[in-house]
């Protein structure tokens, strides 16, 4: 029985990945069955750690016949579902998967593969995978009732999916991994926050404004690095504001929207130039996006175009970033139910827009995924995929890897 490994060829690869050239590694990675004698001769070839009797590791190579490098860069351009079938190989599969060192040559190849997680019910957490209409449950949460009683934001980045939650009387954050499909404590902000908005590009997030403790409102930005686990304090902007959003566009962060105080809806946006480290006041940039009793603004970035979903009249907006206005394209699904916002998902996932949310039923709900790519033509939305669960998403975030 043979087993294919990895298949690369120019007509097979995942979608919204970059085609790969004639000159670029191909290959194919055939495992064949053998008989349970010569399994049982390779054991004594070779010990627990992967040595044979001459003291050489064969975790240097993985595909001996093309060795060790070319064997990464062709299993990064397999498609992030055959992972965990990869790793089940053997050890040197399996410790090449956790370690993600793929992950990192895809990022240097220009590769990924966009996957939405969410959460509809306390302390659980699903992803689907629209490439492969693939539904997959996470491990649930560490129990810890103040947590899981508290508001919560949910950020990925990288391999990582960060959520920020409070204990009695400060704030914590979890951290899933996909490279080990486990929870544990997450990093600490220096200035721990919620209410905060956030956006994530490759491995670097950062998040802005927010809410401390004792209830301030801040100014004040953080840069998360999920490659080394560390914070980096930013500039301040120039206003406070919490109950804000985030979006990476062109290179550049920006902060929508959001509250000054309880009763002050700012309208205004602010622009973070990376380079120059710098913040930049947009007037006017989130106006009619939210109101003082509303969800923060629904805004999302597909090839760096802006959209955003105006609750109020559940329409669809694209930014114009040239001067600074808004076109309404046309409505938002029918089906999902939001009340001033708060129970949708609104995401750029890859090259789609989706809208995540449910309608309201008696005995039983149903969440329902609707994408549109906007490259194909005019807005119409395509239900893509549902099943019976919570129709209320507290949390949402796609991870791009």
């Amino acid at each position: 029985m043979t087993y294919h490994l990895l298949e690369i060829t120019r007509s097979k690869r995942v979608s919204g990945t970059p085609r790969i050239e004639p000159d670029s590694v191909a290959a194919v990675a055939v495992l064949t069955k053998r008989p349970k004698s010569a399994r049982n001769h390779e054991c004594e070839q070779l010990d627990c750690q992967g040595s044979n009797d001459q003291g050489f590791s064969d975790s240097s190579t993985l595909i001996s016949s093309i060795g060790r490098d070319n064997s990464i860069s062709c299993l990064a351009r397999c498609s992030r579902s055959d992972y965990g079938s990869i790793a089940s190989v053997n050890r040197n599969f399996h410790s090449l998967v956790r370690s993600g060192e793929l992950y990192k040559e895809r990022r240097q190849l220009g590769i990924a593969e966009h996957w939405v997680y969410f959460s509809c019910n306390v302390q659980e957490w699903e992803a689907y995978d629209p490439y492969r209409s693939r539904w997959m449950t996470l491990p649930k949460m560490p129990h810890n009732e103040c947590f899981m009683c508290s508001d919560k934001e949910s950020l990925a980045v990288g391999t990582e999916l960060l959520v920020f939650g409070k204990e009695i009387l400060s704030h914590i954050v979890l951290s899933y991994s996909i490279l080990t499909n486990s929870w544990s404590p997450g990093v600490d902000m220096n200035a721990p926050r919620c209410l905060f908005g956030s956006a994530s590009f490759g491995e670097k997030a950062i998040v802005a404004g927010g809410m401390d403790a004792q209830g301030r409102v801040l100014r004040s930005a953080e840069l998360y690095n999920s490659e080394t686990k560390r914070w980096i304090t930013l500039p301040c902007m120039n206003k406070a504001r919490r109950m804000c959003s985030g979006v990476f566009m062109n290179g550049k962060f920006y902060v929508i929207g959001g509250m000054a105080s309880n009763t002050e809806v700012l309208t205004c946006g602010e622009e973070y130039d990376l380079e120059k480290g710098t913040w930049r006041v947009i007037e006017n940039m989130s106006e009619g996006l939210n109101g003082a009793s509303g969800a923060p603004p629904l805004v999302a970035v597909v090839e760096n175009e802006l959209y955003a979903a105006q609750y109020a009249g559940k329409l669809v907006r694209k930014y114009n970033i040239k001067d600074n206005t808004w076109t309404t394209l046309g409505e938002l699904p029918e089906r999902p139910e939001a009340v001033n916002g708060w129970g949708i998902a609104f995401r750029g996932c890859g090259e789609r827009l989706l809208v995540i949310g449910g309608p309201r039923v008696m005995g039983g709900g149903m969440i329902e995924l609707h994408s549109w790519i906007p490259r194909e033509g005019p807005l119409r939305w395509n239900m893509i995929g549902s099943k019976p669960s919570g129709n209320f998403v507290y949390n949402c975030a796609v991870m791009g890897c």
